[in-house]
Parts: structure tokens; C-alpha cells; sequence
């Protein structure tokens, strides 16, 4: 075998265990959503009337967030032809990251993963899927052999995810109840 055909095999095998594992967060988080009873129980609102709105508001915080991240990521590709700077990228998906975690917290210590409304089935799994792509990319983030399309992909997955998320819970809510705190 010629090295141009190895190449690409290096390159995807490095792949290989963010991909896995992040195959096994998707799978572990959906079968501890539907074998964990869960509780009904909203746990730390943290200053929200109750824990839809609290889960609603940091939503829609990350979805913010996630459209920051899309447009430092291709300044940073070259793609805008203006310089943001790595660090804007860096912290505005540290933050969209913990500020999904309670929401997280509450959908699958409370809820469950649900699927008898189609909606809330199309969210939990999107859900799962956003924490496993979001694994999947942090882990292939130190990959420099990794395909030159890696990051874009992971990060157009999680973007993605992210934005069906805010759909299917936070504008669901904003057009069914209002807003509310």
C-alpha cells in the first residue's frame, strides 16, 4: 500500500475513540433516561418561578451562545475575513456548556428520557445526541492527525443539535406559554 492511501486510514482510525466514546454517551444518557424513574422533582431553580422557565432561559442562553461559536469558528477558519479572537470561541462554548449541565441535570433526574409526544421524544434524543457529539469533538480537539474536517463537522453536529434543542423545548415554550422567569 502506497502512503497516500494510509493517510486517510491514520487519519480516521485517530477517530476512532473520540467517535466510540462518544457513541457510548449518547447510548449511556438514553438508557439511564429510560430505566431511571424518574422523580418529578425540579431540584435548585436557582431564582426562576420553577424549573420549565429556568431550563427555558439557559437554553435559550446556549442557543445564543452556540451562534457566537459558528461565527468565531469560521473567523478563526478565515471565513469572515475578521479577526475574533480563539479565546471569544473558547469561553463562549465553556459557558453554552455549563449552562446546558442543570438543564441536563433536570431533563433526565426528573423527566426522563420521554417518548409518548413526539416533540419531547425528538428532544430527548437530540439531547443525548448533543452531549455525545460534544464528547466526540472535545476528545478530537488534541487529534492533529484527525481529518481536516473533523472539527467542522463535530461542530456543525453539536451546533445542530443544540439549535433543535432550543427548538423543540425553549421556542416551543415561548409560542405555547409565553415569556416568563
Amino acid at each position: 500500500m502506497t502512503a497516500i492511501h494510509q493517510r486517510p486510514v491514520r487519519g480516521l482510525t485517530t477517530l476512532l475513540v473520540p467517535l466510540l466514546t462518544g457513541g457510548l454517551v449518547v447510548l449511556a444518557l438514553g438508557v439511564y433516561g429510560r430505566a431511571h424513574t424518574p422523580t418529578g422533582f425540579a431540584v435548585g431553580v436557582a431564582g426562576f418561578s420553577a424549573a420549565l422557565p429556568m431550563k427555558v432561559w439557559l437554553t435559550t442562553g446556549a442557543f445564543v451562545l452556540a451562534f457566537v461559536q459558528v461565527v468565531s469558528a469560521l473567523s478563526m477558519w478565515g471565513k469572515l475575513g475578521i479577526d475574533i479572537p480563539a479565546g471569544v470561541h473558547r469561553w463562549s462554548g465553556r459557558i453554552a456548556f455549563l449552562l446546558t449541565i442543570p438543564v441536563a441535570f433536570h431533563c433526565l433526574y426528573a423527566l426522563g428520557l420521554q417518548y409518548d409526544v413526539p416533540r419531547v421524544l425528538a428532544h430527548s434524543l437530540l439531547g443525548c445526541f448533543f452531549y455525545g457529539v460534544f464528547t466526540a469533538k472535545m476528545l478530537a480537539l488534541p487529534k492533529r492527525d484527525a481529518p481536516g474536517w473533523t472539527l467542522p463537522v463535530l461542530g456543525g453536529l453539536a451546533f445542530t443539535a443544540l439549535v433543535g434543542l432550543w427548538l423543540t423545548s425553549s421556542f416551543w415554550f415561548f409560542t405555547a406559554i409565553g415569556f416568563k422567569v
